[in-house]
């Protein structure tokens, strides 16, 4: 049976896919994936399989039955598979599934590279896919480097609860928002600003 191919697409534009990744998805019967993720090769003949997050585990069983029928099957993860991405759910959803993990650049190596931080110096955290911040992030946290954070999906509430908990409003903190996308955008504000502000889900923030 082949293995179950776990890509990495990068951020979200095309001139940050690998070339591997690029001829492991054009070797592929069937893609799986988000809407956007899937739209970067919409020029293949591959069957493509949505992946929402609602139904993630019906969808990777359903990639793996398709391992079943001999075709070579890619689940696209944004970014690299082994940061906040597809490696983890997948090895926990089918852990006898053999898998071939074709790495990606994440969007916190992107944002280290726009705000140039060294991210082997950096604290990586992420909160991706939580509801809110728990004491969990507090614990975290280090003071004495940057704090490279994949968020939750509002920014104003990541700041709130920093603040709530012990961080000055005007304390700093970088959002960098649609990282590679034409309308990327990279703020520098206080955390007391970044809770009037309105981003969208694709971020990435330095505390």
């Amino acid at each position: 049976m082949n293995k179950l191919n776990i890509v990495g697409i990068g951020p979200g534009a095309r001139e940050y896919l690998t070339l591997n990744a690029v001829e492991t998805i054009e070797k592929s019967d069937v893609l799986v994936g988000s809407k956007r993720s899937l739209e970067l090769f919409d020029y293949l003949d591959a069957q493509m399989v949505v992946l929402e997050p609602r139904d993630i585990p019906n969808t990777v069983k359903k990639a793996v039955s398709y391992l079943d029928d001999g075709l070579n099957v890619s689940v696209l993860s944004t970014g690299d598979p082994g940061f906040s991405g597809m490696l983890k759910t997948i090895q926990r959803l089918s852990p006898n599934t053999k898998l071939n993990v074709i790495p990606g650049i994440s969007s916190v190596q992107l944002a280290s590279a726009k705000v140039e931080i060294p991210w082997d110096s950096a604290n990586l955290i992420t909160i991706h896919g939580g509801k809110a911040p728990t004491k969990d992030l507090l614990d975290k946290i280090d003071n004495n480097v940057p704090n490279i954070i994949l968020p939750n999906r509002h920014i104003s509430e990541l700041a709130e609860y920093l603040i709530d908990n012990g961080f000055s409003p005007e304390h700093g903190i970088t959002i960098c928002e649609k990282l590679s996308y034409p309308d990327e955008q990279v703020v520098h504000v206080t955390l007391e600003e970044a809770k009037q502000m309105d981003f969208g889900y694709m971020c990435v923030v330095v505390v």
